[in-house]
């Protein structure tokens, strides 16, 4: 009596036998394109400093972030979002040094451009978190609560200076209402008008920007809830979505990324821009971590961890790993 009745006849592991089939029916392919690499620069240094909550990334001096910039570019890497860290003593209230034409973040910005020129995106991050003595991303008021309204003035500022150092694109990451347009308005009357916005559209209220605040030296105490977002909304995103496209948005952004994948797939579905999702420094902690003890494989979970970013909608990749991974790519 014949059993061969019992076999499947569906067998999708036929698609799976060999690494060549596997490339060819892969329904999400990662290109060294989609990638961008923040960076970070430090004023007053003459090495390169180790990040030690970040095994492997620096904050750099303006020479070896060039050579970073050039690295990116030979890799095949699209962009590079440039942060700056100013002395400790240049701190005051209002991050003045970041909108000083001579502060650190626009002086690595014509650094950058003169260096790579147009062969790589030089991009900003537009934000005071970095100058302010209280490491909040606004100017305060006299209760000490972050001034949504005077921060936009000094949003349009720093969208001039950064422009005029040469930024092609800026990201405001602040979550102040209604900051897109008025970086929008300023840039274009200014003569900016090519200068692209990349939103930080939803960027949410996270554990896992810890790292970070080692990378740029953060003064801040308490906490960013009352701008940022609540981890547990989804409706919000998608209403800060649509505002931001309203105000003139050319692109958007999902941060973080691994814990929001879902986000990422419905702002993907909802927005006719480009979305991007920024792998942020707790995620890139976390698996360095796990690496170094062994206890997971390193190359494999870069790849799949940006693999899962792209899988979910995201066509622009903020990662650490850019300019190793588009290598390997």
């Amino acid at each position: 009596m014949s059993t061969y009745g019992s076999f499947p006849g569906a067998r999708p592991r036929r698609l799976r036998t060999v690494p060549v089939m596997r490339r060819m029916v892969a329904e999400t392919r990662l290109h060294p394109a989609d990638l961008v690499l923040p960076a970070f620069v430090r004023e007053g240094i003459a090495e390169p400093v180790e990040i030690g909550s970040m095994p492997g990334v620096v904050q750099h001096t303006r020479d070896t972030l060039k050579k970073a910039a050039a690295e990116a570019v030979a890799a095949g890497v699209s962009g590079i979002m440039l942060y700056g860290v100013p002395e400790e003593s240049k701190k005051d209230g209002l991050g003045t040094v970041g909108t000083d034409p001579d502060g650190i973040l626009q002086v690595a910005l014509r650094d950058v451009r003169a260096e790579v020129e147009d062969d790589l995106l030089v991009m900003s991050d537009l934000c005071l978190d970095e100058f302010t003595d209280h490491g909040h991303c606004g100017v305060l008021d006299e209760h000490g609560r972050v001034d949504n309204d005077a921060t936009l003035e000094r949003y349009a500022e720093m969208a001039q200076v950064q422009a005029d150092a040469g930024a092609h694109v800026v990201g405001p990451s602040g979550m102040m209402d209604g900051q897109i347009g008025v970086i929008r308005d300023a840039l274009d009357q200014t003569g900016h008008e090519d200068v692209a916005v990349l939103a930080y559209t939803a960027k949410y209220a996270s554990a896992f920007f810890g790292p970070f605040r080692d990378a740029v030296g953060s003064s801040l105490t308490g906490d960013r809830k009352t701008y940022q977002q609540d981890p547990a909304n989804i409706r919000e995103s998608l209403r800060e979505l649509a505002l931001d496209l309203e105000e003139g948005a050319d692109m958007v952004m999902v941060k973080p990324a691994g814990p929001y994948l879902d986000i990422v797939a419905k702002v993907a579905e909802a927005a006719q821009v480009p979305v991007a999702a920024y792998q942020v420094s707790g995620e890139y902690a976390m698996i360095e971590a796990a690496a170094e003890r062994g206890w997971i494989d390193r190359d494999r979970a870069i790849m799949e961890s940006l693999t899962g970013i792209k899988r979910a909608g995201a066509s622009i990749i903020l990662t650490y790993w850019a300019t190793e991974a588009a290598r390997k790519l």
